[in-house]
């Protein structure tokens, strides 16, 4: 493979994908998503618009020490009426830690003059004043070219004069996009030969919407026309249908085109991890139908699939699962589950012998029929290996607890709830009993139990819960379905852990999580 061959993978999960109603990330969050993106070998994470909300602008001053992929900012260009060097939203991005900026800017007359308000003149100015700005402040530079095809269609001269100021402006990657994603791969093919007559192919990219379900399809005919820049998300995420989903486009890359990308086939495996870890961080159910990744996407159910299968996978499966890290349904391979967990051991610094990793695999899946998952909740997944090898202490014992609520009129006239627990604990020989109150039960809880062990383990007063997500497991069962509580926990040491726990009765799930934060945080302070 040769560099005509390379295409350079943009992600925008962290900014377009959360624009997918009821999506909103945490800095905690965004910070999972692009170390999974960088391991994987993303080009370009577009982390969010800094200026734009305090969790961008928090995620933008993080260290994030990326080792293949540019960190990317997202604005808009400069406002009608300003200069390029006095419009605060391109200062935000230039003053941002992000080498790499994209500026989305209209490139259709109908938007420019209807959306806008603005004349063709003024809109192709701010293009070139913007991308200029950016150029001589050794930025580079990406142009999302709004409602390209559509305005294609309509003005097609003016479209290409929109890609034109920018190109000449310095722009590294010219991006057409298909905004309102109602553009058919033929089109998108057509449309690109023609624009390929004044752009050089190797500045060109392609950001699809799925509006059609053709959003990976659009990103394949844009690729075999010439582009070398795809830009989508995890999950396909964004606003109505969602943008191309790269966990198809890459696997289908690297697996079925000789197009070069920075994603090696041993990368490649962590993709299905990948795929599921935002669904848990997203608290949704994992999308079973995905193609390569979903759950039933090597599955075989008919009598003679599963025949065929157990002679010949390749009877009907079009690559083996194990290449994106998925797992067949009909024949389980221990051997893989126990190379993922030493994986995972090797990580921690775990060692331990054949029959003790038997054991544990043998305890993990037991605990995932319960409905635990630790694919996010990592820190649990430790304490369950430490606490089967004998590595770690109970730092103290719950004899019970009570919770109570109380919904009610305040003097003022105002409702208000009121929540208060009592833990009775064992720590370090010793009964304590203490009573905390909190915004919810949750709270409360938390709060009674720092107060029983603070001045046992100073070090709890700088833990901090910093999320907390509830999945209900069997919905058929009502109220009585069987909860998966996940805790995000954080401390001074800017170090940042989740766990788990899973009951019936969702106070005891989240106790069960808080419980494991707690043990968590003391093993790493007392044995570092």
């Amino acid at each position: 493979m040769n560099d005509q061959n390379k295409i350079y993978l943009f992600d925008t999960t962290l900014r377009d994908g959360q624009q997918t109603t009821g999506v909103n990330f945490s800095v905690s969050d965004k910070m999972i998503i692009a170390k999974n993106l960088d391991e994987l070998g993303i080009d370009y994470i577009e982390g969010g618009w800094p200026g734009a909300n305090p969790t961008d602008n928090d995620f933008f001053s993080r260290d994030l020490n990326f080792s293949t992929s540019k960190f990317t900012a997202f604005g808009m260009t400069r406002r009608p009426g300003r200069s390029a060097d006095n419009d605060p939203g391109l200062n935000a991005l230039v003053n941002s830690n992000a080498n790499t900026i994209c500026l989305v800017g209209k490139s259709s007359s109908y938007q420019v003059k209807s959306a806008l308000g603005i004349t063709e003149e003024e809109n192709l100015l701010m293009l070139s004043d913007s991308f200029n700005y950016l150029k001589n402040k050794n930025k580079e530079s990406i142009y999302d070219a709004e409602h390209f095809f559509d305005g294609f269609k309509n003005n097609k001269e003016y479209a290409i004069e929109c890609l034109n100021a920018s190109y000449n402006s310095g722009v590294r990657w010219i991006v057409l996009c298909d905004t309102n994603g109602g553009t058919l791969p033929n089109e998108i093919s057509e449309i690109i030969d023609e624009v390929k007559k004044v752009i050089p192919s190797e500045k060109l990219g392609i950001h699809a919407h799925n509006d059609t379900e053709n959003g990976v399809a659009n990103a394949l005919a844009a690729i075999n026309t010439g582009v070398r820049h795809v830009q989508g998300t995890i999950n396909g995420l964004g606003e109505r249908c969602g943008n191309t989903n790269l966990i198809s486009l890459i696997p289908s890359l690297v697996l079925k085109t000789n197009f070069n990308t920075n994603i090696s086939k041993d990368k490649l495996k962590s993709l299905t991890k990948i795929s599921n870890t935002l669904s848990d961080i997203l608290n949704e159910p994992k999308p079973k139908n995905s193609p390569y990744v979903g759950e039933n996407a090597f599955s075989h159910k008919g009598g003679l699939h599963a025949s065929a299968v157990a002679k010949d996978p390749s009877t009907y499966e079009h690559i083996n699962p194990d290449l994106v890290g998925n797992t067949r349904n009909v024949i389980i391979s221990d051997q893989a589950g126990k190379a993922n967990l030493l994986s995972q051991l090797d990580k921690l610094s775990i060692k331990i012998d054949n029959n003790e990793l038997s054991q544990i695999l043998e305890l993990i899946k037991q605990k995932e029929s319960e409905g635990f998952s630790y694919d996010v909740a990592l820190a649990s997944f430790e304490l369950l290996v430490r606490r089967h090898i004998g590595q770690i202490n109970e730092y103290f014992s719950l004899n019970k607890f009570r919770v109570t609520d109380e919904r009610r009129w305040n003097a003022k006239g105002k409702l208000v709830t009121d929540s208060e627990a009592t833990v009775h604990l064992e720590v370090k020989n010793e009964e304590k009993m203490t009573v905390g109150v909190g915004n919810g039960p949750v709270n409360a809880i938390d709060s009674a139990l720092r107060q029983a062990l603070i001045n046992f383990y100073p070090t709890l007063n700088d833990l901090k819960l910093s999320d907390y997500k509830v999945m209900i497991l069997s919905s058929d069962k009502g109220t009585g379905a069987i909860t998966r509580v996940h805790i995000e926990s954080t401390d001074d040491s800017k170090r940042h852990w989740t766990t788990v726990g899973v009951s019936s009765n969702i106070i005891d799930a989240s106790y069960n999580a808080i419980y494991d934060s707690i043990t968590y945080k003391l093993f790493n302070d007392l044995n570092n």
